[in-house]
């Protein structure tokens, strides 16, 4: 059965493409019916990359795709094959990463890491999916092997990656359970700067909702205090790399413009937009799954964060008042993106590139189909290629 495009709702501006299911999606509903741990799903994604990356054919997306960003501060700019991403949670160990390419993929966010190894969370299941949404919850709790081995695998694997125009990145977060504010931005200094050798481009995590702490964008006085920290230790290392700032996408209109704020005084590169949505707010999302479904994934009743297609209404909007209101900032959309026509229109609302992690639980090869999909979007929007487009005001 052939991918179509069709238009599920139009509401706000927002417009929900849709797609229809082919023979890989059901075989994809099959394995997740013999392999029922949506965590043991995750950990086989780094595999599928690699047996991608290994068996004809080792298909690349489109030229018409690849796109360089330029950041207005003159950072390093990355060369994308494709404007998808897959986004920090999708590869938290830094395996398999020029594999991504095969996927369909133009840059991988690897992490998010923290200064040591973490098992994460102890509570399991960590991980519940939504069907009725097309989504997912989690609680993983920031499980990564620590900053040194990503940032050597990240540094290992770079110039493959380069030559198949795939970028990386890596999630800095600081390590749940350090109070003391001078230590919280110690240890998340020392995170950046040893991932900041081996990367394309650095993303700070200051919104997990997963950890127990409180979360880093809510705290305006921290949150100046620690972007200020970074930016001055950009200025000693060389090149000059892309450093943008993960939010989360329950903040008020009030603290929202408060981050914007501060992001922009303190010279940061750009915004991923955003983090999970906090399970426990999940009333304010409307979403097709009964409340009472959605149950604890941590050992303290909290219902982690969800992500997948139910967060794209509030993805889209954010892009569009974002870019108003910083015009030169670099933004990563993410949250709800499971169809090339939405990476379109978030492209043309002024999104930079968009990044994705959910949507494979839902998808078969769902970066190549989306990848296609944008395709077809452009050509019926009159664009011939990606590499400097540039949307009418």
């Amino acid at each position: 059965m052939a991918d179509t495009l069709k238009i599920e709702q139009r509401g706000q501006g927002v417009i929900h493409h849709d797609y229809s299911r082919g023979l890989g999606d059901l075989m994809l509903e099959a394995g997740k019916a013999l392999i029922r741990n949506p965590e043991t799903r995750h950990h086989l994604l780094s595999t599928l990359a690699a047996l991608s990356d290994a068996l004809p054919p080792r298909s690349r997306p489109h030229s018409n795709l690849e796109k360089t960003i330029r950041f207005h501060d003159r950072s390093m700019p990355i060369t994308l094959a494709s404007p998808i991403m897959l986004a920090a949670g999708g590869n938290k160990y830094a395996e398999h990463l020029a594999g991504f390419s095969t996927l369909g993929f133009g840059a991988v966010s690897v992490g998010s890491a923290t200064s040591g190894a973490r098992e994460g969370n102890p509570f399991r299941p960590r991980m519940r999916m939504l069907p009725l949404d097309r989504s997912m919850s989690n609680s993983m709790g920031l499980n990564n092997p620590g900053i040194e081995t990503i940032a050597t695998e990240v540094d290992k694997a770079l110039g493959s990656c380069h030559r198949r125009k795939l970028a990386l990145g890596i999630s800095v977060a600081d390590t749940p359970g350090v109070e003391d504010s001078d230590a919280k931005i110690a240890d998340v200094l020392a995170t950046f700067r040893r991932a900041y050798r081996a990367a394309d481009y650095i993303e700070l995590n200051v919104s997990c909702p997963n950890t127990g702490d409180n979360r880093m964008d809510t705290q305006e006085a921290f949150l100046r205090d620690l972007l200020r920290e970074i930016m001055e230790a950009r200025k000693n290392l060389a090149p000059k790399k892309a450093v943008l700032v993960k939010i989360s996408p329950d903040l008020s209109s009030r603290a929202l413009d408060g981050n914007l704020q501060i992001i922009s005084d303190a010279g940061v590169t750009g915004l991923v937009l955003f983090n999970t949505f906090p399970g426990d707010k999940a009333r304010y999302l409307r979403m097709n799954t009964p409340e009472s479904e959605i149950r604890p994934v941590s050992a303290t009743g909290a219902k982690g964060g969800l992500s997948g297609r139910i967060l794209y209404k509030n993805t889209l909007p954010a892009v569009q008042y974002i870019r108003r209101q910083l015009p030169k900032l670099t933004i990563f959309a993410c949250g709800g993106i499971d169809h090339g026509a939405k990476v379109l229109d978030l492209l043309e609302a002024g999104a930079d590139a968009v990044q994705c992690y959910t949507v494979l639980a839902y998808r078969w090869n769902a970066a190549r189909k989306m990848n296609r999909e944008l395709l077809d979007a452009m050509r019926a929007r009159g664009i011939q290629n990606l590499d400097g487009y540039a949307p009418s005001a």
